[in-house]
């Protein structure tokens, strides 16, 4: 099983970036936490950040042809507002979860909705570094 990890804008920011509402974690702690699923479960994780939208939307359609079973996503600021980015998931069809590391039902209201939500078979906000394992389960069939 090939999932791809897409963390978006200022996620590279993790433990600088507003401590009281990410953590202070940095994201190199996101990155091992990643590895430390990818072997629990036995899947091959490709993670990638970018603070770049065409970056983003390039390794989306990147892991349509790499034929890659699943995306999770953290689209950051992106997910309010980037079409381009929704255009991509849904050009490509592949099975996708998006996560948010804090709760954005419950910060400013312009981070209430994001444009992406529709096209995800789940969305976890606000669970920190377990809602990537939440979505790693859902992709793998483990989790409803």
């Amino acid at each position: 099983m090939n999932i791809l990890v897409i963390n978006g804008p200022n996620l590279n920011l993790l433990g600088i970036r507003e401590p009281d509402i990410y953590g202070k974690k940095s994201y190199c702690d996101l990155v091992d936490y990643l590895k430390t699923l990818a072997e629990k479960y036995n899947i091959k994780l490709d993670v990638f950040q970018s603070n770049h939208e065409g970056a983003i939307i390039d390794k989306i359609q990147a892991a349509y042809f790499n034929k890659t079973d699943g995306i999770v996503i953290n689209p950051g600021a992106y997910g309010h507002y980037s079409y381009a980015i929704r255009d991509a998931l849904a050009a490509v069809k592949i099975k996708t979860v998006e996560v948010h590391l804090s709760d954005i039902s419950r910060r400013e209201i312009f981070r209430h909705k994001s444009v992406i939500t529709d096209l995800c078979v789940a969305t976890f906000s606000g669970e920190g570094f377990a809602g990537y394992e939440k979505a790693i389960k859902i992709i793998l069939g483990d989790e409803k």
